[in-house]
């Protein structure tokens, strides 16, 4: 299951290395410097979330957004660089139309990739409880912005660069969520018959470079799918802000 909640002892460990490399400066958890060295950390508002839930000309949406029909480009920028994506409303229009309209009004902004699975995928979007500065550990991976969109039908294979809706095990449960393929060999658990129904709306184009670098990050925590290790960047990797484009 992609969306898997943060409760072993292990993974509390893990947290508490964390949070003082966040916000302590603490030199004892172990850091990965990638090329070129990730940029500093962005600078947040120490109570107020740089988006807004409520409706407004510039709020994030309160219900299900509209699916997409064509394509867009999202630039995502984190801390290790830009990862540039295709989102494509014919690989799945529900869970494109919310990745667009989600990027579009800063919902990703100053949140962190929460789980990574070498060779396998490297997951982020938990904008409710994996958002700098106010980081909750025991729900990470666990959060949502209170809606969710119906399953696409998936039909293309899961390979490198795939981009695809985390969901849990209940049908029509993904949201904001989202999970970036490392390898091609993710096609044998992901696409199995009695695997969960993970939309795919799109492929990185451009930064698979960066997505590698993340995919090196040292973890801790309990272990990720199928038993294979820990999954929590133990070095945070930020979003710092997306741009949509529409070609």
């Amino acid at each position: 299951m992609i969306l898997a909640p943060i409760k072993s002892p292990a993974r509390q460990l893990a947290a508490v290395g964390l949070i003082a490399l966040l916000f302590t400066g603490c030199v004892a958890v172990p850091t990965v410097t990638p090329t070129p060295s990730p940029s500093p950390l962005p600078t947040v508002p120490p109570t107020t979330p740089p988006y807004s839930l409520a409706p407004s000309p510039n709020g994030c949406p309160t219900s299900a957004p509209a699916p997409l029909t064509g394509t867009s480009t999202v630039t995502v920028t984190t801390n290790f660089g830009d990862i540039v994506i295709k989102v494509d409303g014919s690989l799945g229009s529900n869970a494109a139309g919310a990745f667009v309209a989600m990027a579009s009004c800063g919902y990703y902004n100053n949140v962190i990739f929460h789980r990574v699975v070498p060779g396998f995928i490297i997951q982020g979007g938990d904008g409710q409880y994996a958002r700098l500065p106010n980081i909750q550990f025991s729900l990470m991976g666990q959060g949502g912005p209170g809606w969710t969109v119906k399953d696409d039908k998936v039909t293309t294979t899961y390979k490198r660069g795939t981009v695809a809706m985390a969901r849990t095990g209940s049908a029509d449960s993904g949201s904001t969520q989202f999970f970036i393929v490392l390898d091609d060999s993710a096609q044998t658990t992901l696409g199995a018959s009695t695997a969960n129904n993970y939309a795919i709306f799109g492929n990185v184009t451009a930064g698979m470079a960066v997505v590698d670098r993340i995919a090196a990050v040292p973890l801790g925590g309990e272990p990720g799918v199928g038993g294979g290790g820990p999954s929590m960047p133990l070095q945070p990797v930020v979003i710092t802000s997306t741009l949509v484009a529409t070609p």
